[in-house]
């Protein structure tokens, strides 16, 4: 049986209160943190990384604790530093289902759900992480959440629609709902 180091955790993160769904397929280092997660979540959706952002694991939050003790209420919970919690963390304490949640923009609120599909040998010509597969194009930064995503989806799609104009250049010319690119994702 390979060491922890020696193999690559596949991961299946998506997007959650979409349909169809929106998703991407990872190969991970067990060595990332959980800081280091959110930059490789970041980039894997295509998000601009501007608004807070904290992982939901086992009803414990877990983020950059200056920056969301600046913006808790007396009453929220105490937010753990992200940094001390690597994906490895999971294996040596033998979580049963290591799913947990990534939420992103605490306004339009995007909750990404985090499953780990599988271990796999290292590869050591590829580069990790990396994004292996995926399905759709992420709702653009500041869309309002899930229902404003099905606004915005609703006047983008129809020609007839008061806002179709406005919405088509507020998205840009790359922005298809149903698009991706692996080779520009990965």
């Amino acid at each position: 049986m390979p060491s922890i180091d020696q193999t690559i955790i596949q991961a299946k993160v998506t997007l959650q209160g979409i349909e169809p769904p929106i998703w991407r397929r990872l190969l991970l280092p067990p060595s990332l943190n959980l800081a280091e997660l959110h930059h490789v979540l970041q980039a894997a959706f295509g998000w601009r990384d501007e608004h807070l952002h904290e992982f939901i694991i086992g009803g414990l939050a877990y983020g950059a604790p200056e920056l969301a003790d600046e913006a808790a209420a007396e009453d929220d919970p105490r937010t753990f530093e992200a940094t001390d919690v690597h994906l490895r963390d999971f294996d040596l304490y033998h979580v049963p289902d290591p799913g947990f949640l990534y939420h992103y923009d605490f306004g339009d609120s995007w909750l990404h759900l985090v499953a780990f599909e599988q271990r796999i040998p290292k590869d050591i010509a590829l580069k990790y992480p990396a994004c292996v597969d995926g399905a759709r194009h992420r709702p653009p930064e500041d869309v309002g959440g899930t229902s404003g995503y099905a606004q915005f989806l609703e006047a983008w799609s129809d020609p007839a629609h008061e806002e179709h104009k406005v919405m088509r250049q507020w998205a840009g010319r790359i922005f298809h709902p149903e698009k991706f690119d692996l080779q520009a994702t990965d």
